[in-house]
């Protein structure tokens, strides 16, 4: 194994175990997989850690906690529980059916 796979790995096996143990125990899901029904951002980032890196991951990383913040914010702005998102062009609608 080479010396610059270890963080890599070692990012991996963390996010790894955050899904199994932890993630399933919180409550709640994260807002942009809820919002746009695709990856949550522990699934996107372990995937950006896995192709890219840790330091070479680190905008991607950024990135893809921002774009959870502002989805948590779109979700706040309709009352009620919202069980999922109805993408219909570049309007996400979200719904509680």
């Amino acid at each position: 194994m080479k010396l610059t796979q270890t963080p890599r790995r070692l990012a991996d096996a963390a996010i790894g175990g955050y899904q199994r143990h932890l993630s399933p125990r919180k409550g709640y899901q994260c807002a942009h997989g809820a919002l746009h029904g695709g990856d949550t951002c522990s699934a996107a980032v372990r995937r950006i850690v896995r192709e890219r890196g840790v330091l070479g991951g680190l905008r991607p990383t950024v990135a893809q906690f921002v774009a959870c913040y502002q989805a948590a914010a779109l979700l706040k702005l309709v009352p009620g529980e919202v069980r999922g998102v109805c993408c219909c062009g570049p309007f996400p609608i979200p719904f509680r059916f």
